[in-house]
């Protein structure tokens, strides 16, 4: 069975025609780019942690950044992975220097529910591991008192 090509009208004859027509495959690009555009947003977020409301402006970002969360029950999940009570600190000396010779920044959530001196002494324990640079994650930003 032979498969019938557009062809093009020339001298000689008629000749295949040898084009691509690009506007389907940019069309595909363009649905493929909406949907990792709104689908990255949502992979970054792993702990369930319910933020406070604060009014700041969003932080930019960073590629070399540890994400720390505490959830409501006191559970500490380093990059998703749940820690064992007491074991932070192990965790954290692990962590191998930003490229530039630094201690990458910590992205840290804490659930509103939590109290104020477990937030503090997991802060506490950053500092004491070296980690200085550290960013408290809210939600939405809300007008100031």
């Amino acid at each position: 069975m032979a498969m019938n090509l557009p062809t093009k009208r020339s001298r000689r004859g008629r000749t295949p025609m040898a084009e691509i027509n690009v506007t389907p495959l940019v069309d595909v690009m363009l649905v493929l780019l909406i949907i990792f555009m709104v689908t990255a947003p949502m992979l970054s977020a792993g702990v369930p942690v319910n933020l406070p409301d604060a009014n700041a402006k969003p932080l930019n970002q960073n590629p070399s950044e540890i994400s720390l969360s505490i959830a409501e029950d006191g559970v500490i999940y380093l990059d998703d992975v749940a820690l064992d009570p007491g074991t932070l600190a192990l965790k954290l000396a692990e962590v191998p220097p930003a490229p530039d010779g630094k201690r990458p920044q910590v992205v840290l959530r804490a659930d509103r529910s939590l109290d104020y001196g477990r937030v503090m002494a997991v802060m506490g324990e950053l500092n004491r591991a070296g980690f200085t640079a550290i960013s408290l994650v809210t939600t939405g930003s809300v007008p100031s008192p």
